[in-house]
């Protein structure tokens, strides 16, 4: 059986089923039967690296989507992708390296962006001012003053935006996050998040000709410029701040965002952050080993573990949360799932999503099953004007969590924020950090 269709008799048994009837069930079923011209949209998909690629399977999978355009700099990523979309819908996109060309044309009515973290907001910001509706891969900005605009853009252009941080669309894990906010574990003050792997040094990048498959001027796009070298694409540019957000905006963002719609908060007061590049001498500028501290309104507390050299994580689990109410604790871990154990530790309550293929999340992303609701959920948004799961300017707030973060570390100072706007208090060098430098004449502007 083909991908394609293995991928519509999931959608069809999930709606059947009532997967996901708290959250993403509704979504799954109103996807069927929308596959009229009228109803269609024709999306684009920009950086297929990675999981652009995963996004591209999403895309090309769900009826009403079809994908029209492949966008990407590397030459052997648009052939691997057009190739597999082409064999999930039936019809062929068409490839274009620029996508800056895609975004002039009447026939997208909508883009997936999953470029390094660098051209996120400046890419999502120029496709919304061309009338494009964005489904933004996490982070979602590489600075503070990114997340700002890009939120900027999306009222000012009145379009509809989406975080790709796709847990809250997974129907367990909404149902937990309910439970939590609902007060089945009792008030709940204090939560512990974590992510661990075990990345290989990358080594010292040497000075090497461009490949030729590669435009090396466009992947740099917005970020100031730099000779290539052996050790930065496609993956390795993860530790380096001039294109990205370390371990932190790669990971941390998924577990905070959990954390922050189930204390029910916005912004902290007080960040701190303790860590460093501790297991490897190389070119990776970002802290492989990090835990960053946040304090919010009303007493509540939230703690990011960040392990990028030992995949022995809090619980034996490479991911999670945990949230600790005075009646017990809720874990939340890598999958659709979650347990509730009572006051004295013992296990009282164990969910699953029923029938749902227990697919390994990994750097492409938790599987179609998982990331096929959230995608809906966003053409729906289009569609209908659904509420979106993950709306940009709530998206943000988790994403901002993370730079305020990193700028604590990357400062070595206690980061004092306005709990309404996020914005850094009376700390000059933590304030030069909010925004950054750019490539002349690639400023973001809305």
């Amino acid at each position: 059986m083909s991908d394609l269709m293995n991928r519509r008799r999931f959608l069809q048994q999930a709606a059947a089923a009532g997967v996901g009837m708290g959250l993403a069930g509704p979504f799954l079923m109103k996807a069927r039967g929308q596959g009229a011209p009228s109803q269609r949209i024709r999306v684009a998909m920009i950086g297929v690296n990675g999981r652009g690629t995963a996004l591209s399977n999403v895309f090309s999978g769900i009826e009403g989507s079809e994908i029209a355009y492949v966008c990407d700099v590397d030459e052997r990523a648009m052939a691997k992708v057009i190739k597999s979309v082409t064999a999930n819908q039936g019809t062929a996109p068409r490839g274009e390296k620029d996508f800056r060309r895609v975004l002039e044309r009447d026939d997208v009515d909508a883009v997936v962006i999953a470029m390094p973290d660098h051209w996120h907001a400046p890419a999502a910001i120029m496709a919304m001012a061309a009338g494009k509706h964005v489904y933004l891969e996490k982070p979602g900005s590489h600075n503070p003053r990114e997340a700002e605009l890009v939120v900027a853009a999306t009222r000012k252009y009145n379009r509809v935006c989406q975080l790709g941080n796709q847990r809250p669309s997974w129907p367990k894990v909404a149902e937990a996050i309910e439970l939590v906010r609902s007060g089945a574990i009792g008030d709940v003050r204090y939560v512990r998040c974590w992510y661990a792997n075990r990345r290989d040094p990358i080594g010292n990048g040497k000075h090497v000709p461009v490949p030729e498959w590669l435009d090396w001027e466009l992947w740099q796009g917005p970020a100031p410029r730099e000779d290539f070298r052996d050790n930065i694409v496609h993956y390795n540019w993860h530790w380096f701040w001039n294109w990205a957000t370390g371990e932190a905006g790669n990971n941390a963002v998924h577990a905070l965002d959990l954390a922050r719609r189930g204390l029910n908060v916005d912004y902290p007061t007080r960040v701190t952050s303790l860590g460093g590049r501790l297991y490897h001498e190389d070119d990776w500028e970002a802290m492989d080993t990090q835990i960053i501290n946040y304090e919010f309104p009303d007493k509540k507390m939230v703690i990011w573990e960040g392990q990028s050299c030992n995949r022995f994580g809090a619980l034996a689990d490479g991911f999670g949360a945990t949230f600790h109410g005075w009646e017990g604790t809720l874990h939340i871990p890598a999958g659709d799932t979650y347990t509730i154990y009572d006051e004295k530790g013992k296990e009282v309550r164990k969910a699953e999503a029923a029938g749902e293929p227990q697919q390994a999340v990994t750097t492409r992303g938790p599987g179609f099953a998982r990331d096929a609701p959230h995608g809906i959920n966003f053409l729906d948004g289009i569609r209908n004007g659904t509420p979106l799961i993950s709306e940009i300017e709530y998206g943000q707030k988790s994403t901002m969590m993370t730079h305020l973060g990193n700028i604590a570390q990357r400062t070595n100072t206690i980061v004092e924020c306005d709990p309404q706007t996020g914005r850094i208090l009376n700390n000059p060098a933590a304030q030069a950090l909010w925004g950054r430098e750019y490539q002349p004449g690639w400023e973001p502007k809305v």
